[in-house]
């Protein structure tokens, strides 16, 4: 098997990597608690995750059906010389993104919510995204040369998704409306 080389992509210059990760982080932080707003305002129980998820794919392919199409003919971008591994891996990292979407929803749906649910998924995916990683850099990086500090920053991420989700701050319980008395006039004095 042909290692796959993780940073293949050109390096831009200075810190334009930064910004549009801090882009991804409030774009999916924010992802979790809208997703579930939606759902909920659908206004149908039963298949109100559904109907959200059909506009979370027609947003896909607005970014990301039409917005490429129109920076690769913005670019002169020939629409040739595609390969098929890249096209396959590239197929694959969708299907999955928009497996994960639609997991968050089936949770929503189940009646997880979205500080518990996306606190989990947010603290999960990086110690997936690690693991992944090493695996498939496997023949560029050995286990037994990564330094212990790695592997206990995926526990601490772990134990924070988890201290997260059991200690979250949650709004009091509604007050219960006291029973109404009926009240009778007093009696006349004679």
């Amino acid at each position: 098997m042909v290692p796959v080389r993780m940073n293949s992509a050109p390096s831009s210059v200075g810190n334009t990597w930064l910004a549009f990760t801090f882009l991804t982080v409030f774009s999916w932080g924010v992802y979790g608690i809208l997703l579930h707003k939606g759902q909920v305002l659908m206004g149908d129980p039963v298949n109100g995750r559904y109907k959200a998820f059909l506009f979370v794919g027609i947003a896909y392919f607005l970014t990301a059906v039409l917005a490429p199409l129109f920076l690769l003919m913005g670019k002169g971008a020939a629409f040739t010389g595609y390969t098929q591994p890249g096209a396959w891996w590239s197929l694959i990292a969708g299907i999955l993104g928009a497996a994960g979407a639609f997991g968050c929803l089936l949770a929503f749906g189940a009646k997880g919510r979205p500080p518990e649910v996306m606190s989990i998924v947010f603290a999960g995916a990086p110690v997936v995204n690690a693991l992944v990683s090493l695996w498939m850099t496997r023949n560029e990086i050995q286990f037994n040369t990564v330094h212990p500090l790695f592997y206990l920053g995926m526990a601490m991420a772990l134990a924070g998704g988890g201290l997260v989700t059991l200690y979250k701050p949650t709004p009091p319980a509604p007050a219960k409306k006291a029973a109404s008395a009926i009240v009778f006039p007093a009696p006349k004095a004679i």
